[in-house]
């Protein structure tokens, strides 16, 4: 059995959370929602120009392999989305690098026929969604959620 885990930032601390969970005030919220070690959801509010929503290891359409499973993805649009949420909380900066930097840890979908790659030549943060979504809150200068604070 794999790591599940939910945990919403509310623009100072994580805590634990339900999948459902969405702030009702208006301060950067975003929830990270690991299922089984496989993928991560991650939500955030606000999106602009992002839809927000975007994912880590891979997406629940490859995951099910159903394509109603999830909305189709497009990383450059949630880096662009992340990083602009980013900039909330840290102001300053040059974006277009932290979108560089984000886009290399989102999910896009894939045909799992045409996945060829051999699992043992991955690296951890390409087994376990949550050693990816670990870095990827360190990258946006996060503090790790305390279950993935190890």
């Amino acid at each position: 059995m794999g790591f599940f885990g939910t945990y919403l930032y509310d623009g100072e601390h994580w805590h634990d959370a339900d999948p459902d969970s969405r702030p009702t005030d208006d301060r950067p919220w975003m929830l990270l929602d690991i299922h089984d070690s496989d993928f991560t959801i991650v939500t955030y509010d606000p999106a602009p120009p992002g839809a927000g929503t975007a994912y880590l290891g891979i997406t629940p359409r490859t995951y099910f392999e159903d394509p109603a499973a999830s909305a189709p993805t497009d990383v450059f649009r949630e880096a662009a989305g992340i990083a602009a949420w980013r900039s909330l909380l840290h102001p300053g900066g040059d974006q277009l690098a932290t979108e560089e930097q984000i886009v290399t840890f989102l999910a896009q979908d894939v045909d799992p026929e045409d996945d060829d790659l051999d699992d043992g030549d991955l690296d951890d943060a390409e087994v376990f969604a949550e050693v990816k979504t670990a870095r990827f809150v360190t990258a946006l200068g996060l503090p790790l959620p305390p279950d993935l604070d190890t």
